[in-house]
């Protein structure tokens, strides 16, 4: 027989209970991630997460999580600097940024009396690729060399600061006295470049590139030339990773599977990037596709270690830091280890890999597999999905013509460098002609008279590249 009296005591005690500390609630959780959308490098742990709704796909449902609110936020920054003060401030949980803000990241959380973590890589290049230095269009510099005794402007404290003083150091130049540094943003560094009213601009992801792609400047020393390794990467406020360690992981599953999709269809997410941050598709693809400016890497390999390493002692030098930051208690794989796994990833074989992006794909002058990579060339033909391929820039200064003859319209021509390996616009760059009409394409044109002087040779600018491919038919 049913007792309705301790019924009525039970639901008594019920309604007293909720009346006294109201109805229990389950825990909301923010996620709060700080981005770089213009700082394309920055894509896979910001930009392409939020607008493909990635890390919602992945945040924990169950076990401790089962009942948990996700209240997930998304702020947008130009430069590393500010996403910083607000992470220190506790607004933001995560941050994207390069190994220059990143390291000035740590440096702040220690300040503070806290710490965050340097949780993965999303992007770089151990050769140093993504940071250059740029002139006027019209100007007569070629080289880094010529630049003794002018001024130079760069956003301080930035990977491209960093790229400018190792350069500097290098040619055995004092840089207080041989060079004049100026603090300048890359938004007031382009109208001041088309302006003239600087000799030069060092400048970080995508604006060595993008400002050339825009007419207005010229790129005449890459990263790469310094042999400074460069990257972008996420950070995350320890106390948030050390509290809510399975949502670090979900959100590094979103930076993997974001970066998985840009492998598989590099045009169509660079369109996207460019929708968003309005910097070009062709400038997007120049770092995300195949062969790219940069590697999309996510392991933390000895290279990015030293340059998190190398970022701190050139902070220390510039006076923006004090003390010292445990690179061991900084850099951290921990979780990017997890989240690779889960995501059926080997993390020490891509550990070991150096390779760029791969190049699948047959000549489409030919029908002929690409197998040698050096030379290869580009071109994406305005309304067509895929870029089109070519092994050699020959095949593809040809099709141009026949493309332009078809009233085609052209987006862009890639071409890689001959010596380094990097991806070019091909209209910056300078070509050395064999005698058998096979062309190399070069960023600088010392490269390309060295090259010459060495293998014999003609040095073409773009347009008498495709005049002498015209002549010998």
């Amino acid at each position: 027989m049913i007792d309705f009296s301790s019924l009525r005591l039970s639901a008594a005690v019920v309604v007293m209970t909720v009346a006294m500390f109201g109805p229990s609630r389950a825990e909301t959780i923010r996620v709060a991630v700080g981005t770089q959308d213009t700082t394309i490098n920055c894509a896979t742990g910001g930009l392409l997460i939020r607008e493909l709704k990635l890390l919602e796909k992945f945040l924990p449902r169950d076990g401790k999580y089962k009942d948990v609110t996700y209240d997930i936020q998304w702020k947008n920054f130009t430069s590393g600097a500010p996403l910083t003060n607000e992470m220190v401030a506790g607004k933001l949980d995560f941050g994207a940024m390069a190994d220059f803000p990143g390291s000035l990241n740590g440096v702040a959380f220690q300040k503070a009396g806290r710490r965050s973590l340097f949780i993965s890589v999303l992007s770089g290049s151990t050769k140093g690729s993504g940071n250059g230095i740029v002139v006027p269009s019209s100007s007569p510099v070629q080289s880094l060399d010529e630049l003794k005794g002018k001024t130079i402007s760069v956003p301080f404290a930035s990977t491209s600061h960093g790229m400018l003083l190792r350069a500097i150091e290098a040619k055995g130049w004092n840089p207080q006295t041989d060079v004049n540094i100026i603090t300048q943003a890359p938004e007031v560094a382009g109208p001041a470049l088309q302006a003239n009213k600087i000799e030069a601009h060092a400048d970080f992801v995508p604006f060595a590139e993008l400002f050339p792609w825009r007419g207005f400047a010229r790129k005449i020393f890459d990263g790469a030339q310094a042999n400074a390794p460069t990257f972008h990467g996420s950070l995350v406020d320890a106390d948030y990773a050390e509290k809510y360690p399975e949502i670090v992981v979900a959100y590094l599953r979103a930076a993997l599977e974001a970066d998985r999709l840009i492998a598989e269809e590099p045009e169509k997410y660079s369109e996207l990037i460019a929708k968003v941050t309005g910097i070009e598709a062709e400038v997007d693809y120049l770092f995300h596709g195949p062969l790219g400016l940069q590697t999309r890497d996510v392991t933390w390999k000895p290279e990015y270690r030293q340059a998190v390493a190398t970022s701190i002692k050139t902070l220390k030098l510039l006076k923006r830091a004090d003390s010292d930051l445990d690179i061991n208690q900084f850099v951290t794989d921990k979780y990017i280890r997890i989240a690779a796994a889960q995501a059926g990833r080997d993390y020490d074989a891509g550990l070991k890999n150096y390779a760029q992006l791969p190049l699948r794909a047959k000549d489409a002058a030919t029908g002929a597999e690409i197998s040698d990579f050096s030379r290869v060339a580009q071109i994406w033909v305005k309304d067509e999905l895929h870029v089109r391929h070519y092994a050699s820039p020959e095949n593809a200064l040809k099709a141009l013509a026949e493309l332009e003859k078809d009233g085609k319209t052209i987006r862009v021509v890639y071409a890689q460098d001959r010596e380094s390996g990097i991806k070019l616009f091909a209209n910056q760059a300078w070509f050395v002609r064999s005698q058998n009409g096979e062309l190399n394409a070069f960023l600088l044109k010392d490269a390309a008279e060295r090259w010459s002087k060495q293998h014999g040779g003609t040095v073409l600018d773009f347009a008498a590249a495709r005049e002498s491919l015209v002549a010998s038919r």
